[in-house]
């Protein structure tokens, strides 16, 4: 009697072989190549906050009142295909009660457009495709893929520079879990403006160049660990106007010592983060184990089946006839 694998054995081994090598296949290769900055973006985060901004009909600073951030992000996809790279535009408004419902963002106290362009997999400025202005650090808009408890340079495109966010920890939004950066910016110069003299003391005379000044009171955020999402945001802008080489300012154009993201805007940024990560966690974690298990039972299990086989009776002899003489 002799044994011979059968086709189901052999089907149950290559199978296991096939789960074993896919596992790490998923978990070194593909789940990486997922940590990608999407570039069909099209996102509205809303901060909110109360203090003082520079009334143009009173000309005067008005105080204790509500200031309302809108930064609307929409990836241009074409551009992002030709490039390589993560194309954003990004409209950032800044509006008081007066200028809300915004139905022109030219009504607004304040409005700007961006082009952010970044590498997909590093989030690293790239310098290509109209970008404006030009940007650097490790972060803007959100954080890489896979956030390290280390300090971050922060791009602030108000100051028109870098600022070191130091990490402070773990904390909950929403119930969600992120890591904690914060960080301040001192006053600093950032441009000037043509303005009447006498809005910045400047009494004999017409027209000045006065100097915008820019500093932040404070910076937080937390993002999520695995895909570098911002789920929590607060900043304290102050914006001021000094007489030319003056010491002190003369004028707040802007000044709040909190604005942060709404509950409604944290409540979607945790959504968005909670599905991105679970998808990443799968990719890269779940289905890899999984694999693994089910590949090591298999191939075993296999084997044994093999090595058992099915017994077949030997072929018999052939005889050779006798020849008689």
């Amino acid at each position: 009697m002799r044994r011979t694998a059968t086709p189901f054995s052999l089907v149950i081994l290559g199978l296991g072989v096939f789960l074993l090598v896919l596992a790490p296949l998923l978990a070194w290769y593909v789940e990486p190549r997922a940590q990608r900055t999407p570039t069909d973006v099209d996102t509205t985060t809303v901060f909110t906050g109360t203090g003082s901004y520079f009334d143009t009909d009173e000309v005067e600073t008005v105080r204790g009142k509500k200031i309302t951030i809108t930064r609307h992000a929409r990836g241009d996809v074409a551009d992002s295909e030709r490039s390589g790279r993560a194309v954003w535009d990004v409209s950032t408004t800044v509006d008081t009660d007066a200028s809300l419902p915004a139905a022109d963002p030219h009504d607004a106290l304040q409005w700007t457009l961006e082009r952010w362009v970044t590498d997909r997999r590093t989030n690293k400025p790239v310098h290509c495709c109209e970008e404006k202005p030009y940007f650097e650090g490790e972060a803007y808009l959100k954080f890489p893929f896979d956030v390290q408890e280390r300090s971050y340079i922060w791009w602030d495109n108000t100051l028109g520079s870098t600022v070191t966010l130091a990490y402070r920890g773990k904390k909950r939004i929403q119930g969600y879990e992120g890591l904690r950066f914060t960080g301040t910016v001192p006053p600093a110069k950032t441009g000037t403006r043509l303005v009447p003299g006498a809005i910045v003391g400047v009494e004999d005379a017409g027209q000045v160049l006065a100097e915008e000044w820019y500093s932040n009171h404070g910076i937080e955020l937390v993002a999520d660990q695995r895909t570098g999402r911002i789920i929590y945001a607060a900043i304290g802008p102050r914006k001021t106007l000094r007489a030319p080489g003056g010491k002190k300012d003369a004028v707040v154009l802007l000044d709040s010592k909190r604005i942060a993201f709404t509950p409604k805007t944290q409540r979607e940024q945790v959504d968005l983060a909670e599905t991105d990560s679970s998808l990443l966690r799968t990719v890269g974690r779940t289905v890899p184990l999984g694999a693994g298990i089910a590949g090591f039972v298999l191939v075993a299990v296999g084997t044994v089946l093999v090595i058992r086989g099915r017994t077949r009776p030997d072929a018999p002899e052939s005889s050779q006839p006798t020849l008689t003489m």
